[in-house]
Formats: structure tokens, C-alpha cells, sequence
């Protein structure tokens, strides 16, 4: 008997809400558009004195998504504040679980307190993860950024992936 085949699952983007919402969806925005990334999860990782705003940043995700013609299925972790070690670990255990479900793990670290980051990035790192994409949008210019990303002049911003810049993807 031949085992059925199972469609492979695809994209999940794991963001990282700091003190601005406009900075985790304008990126979100930019890689949909730039990138051409269609998540089928977005998990956003906030602190818990930022978590305030993290309905704002599900609802926004859900119509900047819409527009593009997709909806995927996004979810809010809450971590205590400024706790390198606990951030690691929760995302560490978050990448690692959909990397085992037979996902590709995209991480945004725009909007992230440099503790979250830190942390996220050391974990996944030391734990030899498959990370495909790290992306930040880069900005050359904080002044009236606090905007839909398509009213930001685009010569003020750029969409990087880390992974790409570093050579390990293309």
C-alpha cells in the first residue's frame, strides 16, 4: 500500500512587537510586497508591557494580508519584560516546533527590543536552526515614519533578509 502524500506546509513568519506597531507592520508589508512571502502563520512575540498593542498589529497583519490575498493564522506569545533568557527559549521552542511540522521559518526583528532579538538570535543560532529568512527594514530616516508603509518615500527604506545579505541563502 502506498502512503498518502501530504502537502508539505509552507511559511510562517515569527515578528517581534516592540514599542512600534507601525515598525512590525510596515516590515510585514514590505516583505509580503518585496520579498513576496505568504505566510500560513504569523506568530508575533511581544513583551508584556508592549502586548497593549498587539491587537492592533493582529488586526493589521489580518488586512494587510487580505490584500494580498491570503489569510493565515496568526497568534500573540506574551513574554515578561526584558528577559534575554526567556525570549530565547520561546522562540527557540516556537521556531523549532514548526520546523518539525515541515515549515519554513522566517523571523522579523524590526520592531524588537534589542533584548528580545538578542535573545531570539542567540537561541536559534546556538540551537543550529533552519532559520531561512531574518529580516529587518532598514530605514534611513525615523523622521514621519509612523505611516503606512506605501506613504514612506521607498528610497528611505529598504526590506533586508540577514540570511541573504550573510550569503547563506540566496
Amino acid at each position: 500500500m502506498i502512503s498518502p502524500v501530504i502537502p508539505a506546509p509552507g511559511d510562517v513568519y515569527i515578528t517581534l512587537l516592540g514599542r512600534s506597531t507601525w515598525a512590525l507592520v510596515n516590515a510585514y508589508h514590505a516583505v509580503l510586497r518585496e520579498k513576496g512571502l505568504r505566510p500560513e502563520r504569523v506568530s508575533i512575540v511581544t513583551e508584556k508591557p508592549y502586548s497593549v498593542n498587539a491587537s492592533t498589529a493582529v488586526e493589521a497583519i489580518r488586512i494587510i494580508s487580505e490584500g494580498y490575498g491570503f489569510a493565515p493564522v496568526i497568534e500573540v506569545e506574551v513574554l515578561p519584560e526584558a528577559d534575554f533568557v526567556r525570549a530565547g527559549q520561546t522562540i527557540r521552542s516556537l521556531a523549532a516546533d514548526f520546523i518539525r511540522q515541515g515549515f519554513r521559518v522566517a523571523i522579523d526583528i524590526t520592531s524588537g527590543r534589542k533584548v528580545t532579538v538578542a535573545g531570539a538570535l542567540i537561541a536559534v543560532s546556538l540551537a543550529g536552526l533552519d532559520i531561512r529568512h531574518i529580516y529587518y527594514l532598514a530605514m534611513r530616516s525615523v523622521d514621519d515614519v509612523a505611516k503606512p508603509y506605501m506613504m514612506i518615500p521607498h528610497q528611505i527604506q529598504r526590506i533586508r533578509d540577514i540570511m541573504e545579505d550573510a550569503g547563506a541563502r540566496s
